[in-house]
């Protein structure tokens, strides 16, 4: 049973002919803060009370007066200025708790109407490795999936891979040009990577040596323009916004100029580099060149992507599989491209696509640039490939809700696509963009390397892992027996699976647990910390309620079917706690938010951590209340491990 949900639908029925929108206000029922408020709390009546022109506190007695909540809580209070406070009946609590430890899906019900739902999420280009920048899609969007599928939605992932992009292109120039068929036989997308990495450095080099002259000419324009600005702005606040702005622009054209600056140096300052910098002048059109062939069907090009794509999707279920994660689909942009003409054929005949400067574009409303589906030499767009994979999730997957896990930056296109979509036929399935903001390092910048490179995701995880079993080793060595003598628990495989557990944990939740909007910083040190709100916390604490009752069972002292009593503050805490996991559930499935779930875990945590403080278990002379407390501890790591693993997390019976 969801609890808070019961109690809402309760509130709603109450508020019926009293508030204009019963269930907004009925939602104003949440979790109490404060527990000396009680365990839910109703802060409804203040804003009520505006509309129905009568004091807060009289409209929460009213309020209560109309609920029927004599089966659940004691009898509501009212507080302050019209607070209610809710506190759960001891009777319903524990039946409820019964409940949730008979009931293999923890007392969260089912979906009474299931969606059909496509999760399209990690979405890398297949021909470079995967770094840093795809995890929080990868992530995020595997416990989405996991999440909604236990919420009782069919979901079905899309990996929609860039597969037929200009990076192919590059590829393909690269081979021709630079291969070194050794590296290539001995390890072939180490090779290719390399070759995208080269082309893309000398085509970024020629641009960059391009825009220098007019990025130099620009910056000095705008400096020349700011002594007059500073001169005006005194008292004017309109003149200091248009020097604040003035400065902010001059920033960004600084930062621009060195980009480019670093760009041309890293090449120039580098004789080999330099050397194929000068003998390929025409590379980044060669590589478009390239990839425009690929599209047209030409033999030499198609056949070099058949050789190279197996290999690319291979390196990349190998991450995955390292992750825990499998993909119901792997549709990459190729697959749609014989789509593609229809899609513009379709737009064009219900005028939605339409001619400018060669292109066919649809112009939408108060959008200053326009969705171009072709370009004016004919070659497609991403807006035309994703397109017709709505269209494709539509009529073959039979898709409601189709969710794109793609970070912020992106929120214009999919704005644009999602209009489109709409005025092109598709306005009964639900788009959205799940986004997200960046991985950032200590210096508050985007997290990368010391040599300034994007981290690889790969790099990434082994460090983890490495960096987890110095904690795990550590930890293991300081256990001591009854005598104060070194008595390590775990051999060395088993170290190494908690190692590799708690370091692929960690890095996960570490993400998770921030509202996925944000941009958080990333810190070894925070991540695998087995105090605070880490994923080794959480960890910690299901081992820990096993060892608990490993030692029970040893002692002949299981918890076997004891009924769960309630007598002490600590013992109730962590009861309502339990019984709050599919409020966590439904809340994620409803936002969307991971970070829903990882608060609840961790306040479950620390709520079994007071428990353990304040209840012996092994102690307790009374063997019902210890048969009572052992299945508190049972049914807590239970709950931890169902909810480890709908985040993609895997808990560790030993640590």
């Amino acid at each position: 049973m969801n609890i808070l949900a019961e109690l809402q639908s309760r509130f709603a029925a109450a508020l019926t002919d009293l508030a204009p929108d019963p269930q907004a206000y009925a939602a104003m029922v949440r979790p109490a803060q404060d527990a000396r408020n009680g365990d839910y709390q109703a802060n409804c009546a203040m804003p009520l009370a505006r509309i129905v022109g009568a004091k807060p506190h009289d409209v929460a007695k009213t309020i209560i007066d109309r609920a029927r909540l004599d089966d659940l809580c004691e009898p509501p209070t009212v507080a302050g200025p019209g607070f209610i406070n809710l506190t759960l009946r001891r009777e319903f609590l524990e039946h409820t708790l019964a409940a949730v430890a008979a009931d293999r899906r923890f007392g969260a019900p089912a979906a009474e109407s299931p969606k059909s739902i496509v999760v399209d999420f990690s979405s890398p280009n297949v021909a470079k490795p995967m770094h840093v920048g795809h995890l929080r899609s990868t992530v995020i969007g595997d416990a989405l999936h996991r999440i909604l599928e236990f919420a009782g939605h069919q979901v079905l992932s899309d990996n929609h891979v860039g597969d037929w992009g200009t990076q192919f292109g590059m590829i393909l120039y690269g081979y021709k040009h630079f291969l070194d068929a050794e590296a290539y036989v001995a390890d072939k997308v180490g090779e290719l990577a390399r070759l995208y990495r080269l082309v893309n450095q000398l085509c970024d080099c020629h641009d960059a040596r391009e825009s220098l002259p007019r990025l130099r000419a620009e910056l000095e324009a705008a400096t020349a323009k700011l002594p007059a600005l500073e001169a005006a702005a005194g008292q004017d606040k309109a003149a200091q916004a248009a020097l604040k702005k003035a400065r902010a622009e001059l920033d960004k054209q600084r930062e621009e100029l060195k980009t480019a600056e670093r760009k041309v140096a890293a090449v120039e300052q580098d004789p080999a580099m330099r050397e194929l910098a000068d003998a390929h002048p025409g590379i980044a059109r060669a590589a478009r060149d390239e990839t425009a062939k690929l599209h047209a069907g030409d033999p030499e090009n198609r056949a070099l992507w058949d050789e190279f794509l197996p290999a690319c999707l291979g390196a990349l279920q190998r991450l995955y599989d390292r992750l825990g994660i499998q993909f119901d689909h792997t549709l990459g942009e190729s697959f749609y491209d014989p789509y593609l003409p229809e899609v513009v054929r379709q737009l064009a005949s219900r005028g939605l696509a339409v001619e400018s400067d060669g292109a066919r574009c649809v112009f939408l409303e108060g959008r200053n640039a326009p969705f171009i589906v072709q370009k004016g030499d004919g070659a497609y767009t991403y807006a035309t490939t994703d397109l017709a994979t709505i269209e494709y999730r539509v009529k073959e997957f039979g898709a409601q809700i189709i969710l794109y896990v793609v970070d912020a930056r992106q929120s214009d296109h999919f704005e644009m696509l999602f209009e489109t979509a709409r005025r092109w036929g598709f306005a009964d399935v639900e788009c959205r963009h799940i986004s997200f903001g960046m991985v950032l390092g200590e210096d508050g910048r985007p997290f990368k390397t010391r040599a300034g490179d994007t981290v690889g995701l790969e790099s990434l995880l082994d460090e983890a892992i490495r960096e987890a079993r110095r904690i795990v080793d550590e930890n293991d060595d300081s256990k001591r027996n009854e005598h104060d003598q070194p008595a390590p628990e775990l051999d060395d495989a088993e170290r190494a699976a908690v190692a590799e557990a708690v370091g692929l944990g960690g890095i996960k939740y570490a993400d998770l647990r921030h509202n996925r909007e944000s941009d958080y910083v990333f810190s070894w040190s925070k991540m695998l910390a087995k105090t605070g709100d880490t994923a080794t916390y959480l960890q910690y604490a299901y081992a820990r309620t096993r060892g608990i009752l490993r030692k029970a069972e040893a002692a002949g002292a299981a918890a076997g079917t004891a009924p769960i009593a309630m007598a002490q503050p600590a013992e109730r805490a962590l009861a309502l706690h339990i019984c709050r996991f599919p409020e966590a559930v439904s809340a994620v499935a409803q936002e969307y938010r991971p970070n829903f779930l990882t608060q609840y875990l961790f306040e479950l945590a620390n709520s079994f951590s007071s428990f353990y403080d304040a209840c012996p278990v092994m102690k307790e002379p009374d063997p019902a209340v210890r048969a009572s407390r052992l299945r508190l501890v049972d049914l807590t790591g239970a709950v931890l491990k169902k909810g480890l693993s709908l985040l993609g997390i895997q808990a560790c019976e030993r640590m």
